[in-house]
C-alpha cells in the first residue's frame, strides 16, 4: 500500500513525538562538549562563483578563508534546483517531492495549481526539532521560503526554532527585498546574527543558528561603491553591466561573511563551532525578468543553471570548518558525494541527537560525519533523486529531463515516457557531455526502475507543457494560408486624413464604431503604444510598441 504524503507525515510526526517524550533531555553537563552549529546559506550562488571553486573573477576572501580553514566538497548536491524544495530537504532529510514541495512556494492560487500546500507541513520532524531534544538553542535569521503558520506574530516555532528573525528577510514593516534595501541586505542579516551569537555566548547552551541570505537572488541593486571594483574601463558612461551588479553583490555578501567569522573568533566560538557554507541551487539565468541586469552567476564548467537537474542546477559549493572535530584545514574532497538530505542525520550524529527508528527508515539522507572529520574515502550508500515538473530556461543545452537519479559513479536523467534518456559517468564526465545510455543499458534499466518506483508514489501534480523538453525556435516556411499582421498596412488604413500620424479616435476605429464593446480593449491598449504620451501615434510608435 502506498501512503500519501500527508498520511506519511502524520505517522512520522506521531512516532517522533512519542520518541521525544521517551528520550527526554540531556543534562546541562552534557551540553558542554556538544558543538555549536552555524549554517550559512547563500541564495542562487553558482558552483563556480567563489574563488576557491575556480572563480568567476569575483573577490570572495571570506568564503576562501573558510575553505583554507576547512574542507571543500566538490560533489555536494542540494535536494532541489530552486529555493523551497532545497530548503525542505535541508530541514527534513526527505526529497522535496516526498513532502509535496514540487516548486517554490508562491501565491495560494499558484500553489493550488501545482498541487502544493501553502507551507511545509509543520507536523513533520525537522532538524531543529531533533536538536532541541538534546538541549540546543535553535535560531534562524533570514530567508526561509517554506511558509509560516501566519498571524501577526510570525515565527518558526512550529518548525523547531526557538527564535527567528527577519523571516523571509522581512521585519517590522521593512523588507530587504526592496530595491533601496538591497545594498544593505547581507549586512542587516549578518549584524542580527552577530547580536544573536553574542547573546548566546552568555549561556553554556549549544546553539544551532541558520543564517540564510537573500543575496545574490534577484532583483539585485548594489550601491555604486559596491560595484566600483568591477567597473570595466570600456563601459560607456551611463551604462551598468550585469557583471558589476552581480559581482558587486556577491563581494558585499562575502564581506559580511568575513565580519561574521571575525565575530565568531572574538567570541571564542571558533574551535567548537561547525561552520557550514553552501548555496541553495545554481545561478539564476539572465533570461528571467528580474535578473535581466544581473544574471551572470557561474556554474563553472558544469552544465545547467537554476531549475535544471543537470549538475549546474543542483551541485553547489559546500564548505565545512570544525577545528575541534578534526576537519583538516585546506582539504579538498573530490570523492565523497554529499546531499542536502544528509544534513539532518549528520548533524544529529555530531550533536548526539537520536533519530527515531521510524524516521531513520524514511529519510533519504545518511550521516556523512566521517567525511566532515576528514575521511576523503568515505562513500555514500544511498542514491540521490530529483524531479522538476516545470520549464527550464536558458539554452536548450541546459534544459534537463524531468527525473534524475545519481547512484555511485552513474547519473541518469530521463522523462517518465522515455522520450529522453541520458546516462553520464560522473567520475570522468561531470560536465555531462557524453551520453552513455546505449553503452550501459543495464545501468539505465536499474536506475530507471528505482527512480520510477519513487516517482510513482508521489502525489499528483500537473506538468508544464515544456517540462522535460529542449525547446528550440527555428525558422519556418511562411504559410500562404495564414494572414500575417502587417502594422504598416494597418497604419496606412487607419490614418484617415493622411497626415502621417494616427489620432486616438483613428486608432479606436480599428475596434469598432463608438459604443462598440471591443473599443474598451482599444482604450486600454492605446497608452501602451503612445510612447511620448502626446495623444497621437506616429508610424514608429505603432509599428514597434505594444505586444
Amino acid at each position: 500500500m502506498q501512503l500519501q504524503p500527508k498520511r506519511l507525515a502524520w505517522i512520522i510526526s506521531t512516532v517522533f513525538a512519542v520518541s521525544c517524550i521517551c528520550c527526554g533531555a540531556v543534562t546541562s553537563g552534557q551540553k558542554q562538549s556538544q558543538p555549536n552549529i552555524l549554517f550559512i546559506l547563500a541564495d542562487d550562488l553558482g558552483w563556480g562563483d567563489p574563488q576557491c571553486y575556480g572563480g568567476n573573477g569575483i573577490r570572495t576572501p571570506g568564503i576562501d578563508r573558510l575553505a583554507r580553514e576547512g574542507i571543500r566538497f566538490t560533489q555536494f548536491y542540494q535536494g532541489g534546483s530552486v529555493c523551497s524544495p532545497t530548503r525542505a530537504t535541508l530541514m527534513t532529510g526527505m526529497w522535496p517531492s516526498d513532502v509535496g514541495v514540487f516548486g517554490h512556494f508562491s501565491s495560494h492560487a499558484t500553489n493550488v495549481k501545482r498541487g502544493m500546500p501553502d507551507l511545509l507541513d509543520p507536523k513533520l520532524p525537522t532538524l531543529p526539532k531533533l536538536l532541541q531534544t538534546v538541549g540546543y538553542k535553535t535560531l534562524h535569521v533570514g530567508k526561509w521560503h517554506l511558509g509560516t503558520t501566519g498571524g501577526v506574530e510570525r515565527n518558526l516555532l512550529p518548525y523547531g526554532f526557538d527564535e527567528s528573525y527577519w523571516i523571509d528577510c522581512k521585519q517590522d514593516k521593512r523588507s530587504l527585498w526592496r530595491i533601496e534595501e538591497r545594498p544593505v541586505a547581507s549586512k542587516v542579516l549578518v549584524e542580527k546574527t552577530m547580536d544573536v551569537l553574542e547573546e548566546q555566548k552568555k549561556s553554556d547552551q549549544p546553539f544551532f543558528c541558520q543564517l540564510w541570505f537573500n543575496d545574490p537572488h534577484a532583483s539585485l541593486a548594489p550601491s555604486v561603491e559596491q560595484m566600483k571594483p568591477y567597473r570595466g574601463k570600456h563601459v560607456p558612461k551611463g551604462f551598468t553591466t550585469p557583471r558589476e551588479v552581480y559581482a558587486g553583490t556577491v563581494t558585499e555578501m562575502d564581506k559580511q561573511i568575513s565580519r561574521l567569522l571575525i565575530k565568531v573568533d572574538e567570541l571564542g566560538l571558533t574551535h567548537n563551532t561547525i561552520v557550514i557554507f553552501s548555496s541553495d541551487n545554481g545561478p539564476e539565468d539572465i533570461q528571467i525578468g528580474n535578473a535581466a541586469w544581473s544574471g551572470l552567476g557561474s556554474a563553472g564548467p558544469l552544465r545547467g543553471r537554476k531549475r535544471s537537474l543537470y549538475e549546474g542546477g543542483v551541485r553547489v559549493p559546500f564548505i565545512v570548518r570544525w577545528p575541534a572535530g578534526g576537519t583538516p584545514a585546506g582539504q579538498l574532497n573530490e570523492k565523497t558525494v554529499v546531499s542536502g538530505a544528509d544534513m539532518l542525520p549528520t548533524l544529529c550524529e555530531l550533536s548526539g541527537a537520536s533519530i527515531p527508528e521510524s524516521l531513520q527508515k524514511t529519510i533519504r539522507g545518511q550521516s556523512v560525519a566521517a567525511a566532515f572529520k576528514g575521511n576523503k574515502e568515505f562513500m555514500r550508500s544511498k542514491p540521490l533523486m530529483w524531479e522538476w515538473r516545470y520549464r527550464v530556461f536558458n539554452h536548450r543545452w541546459n534544459c534537463s529531463p524531468i527525473l534524475s537519479i545519481r547512484d555511485g559513479r552513474w547519473k541518469l536523467l530521463f522523462n517518465p515516457d522515455d522520450s529522453r534518456i541520458e546516462l553520464y559517468d560522473m567520475e570522468i564526465d561531470p560536465f555531462e557531455e557524453s551520453n552513455q545510455a546505449l553503452q550501459h543499458s543495464d545501468v539505465v534499466e536499474r536506475l530507471k526502475k528505482r527512480a520510477l518506483k519513487w516517482h510513482s508514489a508521489l502525489s499528483e501534480s500537473p506538468l508544464d507543457k515544456e517540462a522535460g523538453t529542449q525547446p528550440a525556435r527555428w525558422p519556418k516556411e511562411f504559410d500562404p494560408n495564414v494572414k500575417y499582421l502587417d502594422r504598416n498596412v494597418i497604419f496606412n488604413k487607419s490614418d484617415k486624413d493622411k497626415d502621417g500620424r494616427m489620432s486616438r479616435e483613428e486608432y479606436l476605429l480599428n475596434f469598432g464604431p463608438p459604443g462598440a464593446e471591443k473599443r474598451k480593449e482599444g482604450e486600454e491598449r492605446f497608452p501602451g503604444f503612445d510612447g511620448n504620451k502626446d495623444g497621437w501615434l506616429n508610424r514608429e510608435e505603432f509599428y514597434y510598441m505594444g505586444k
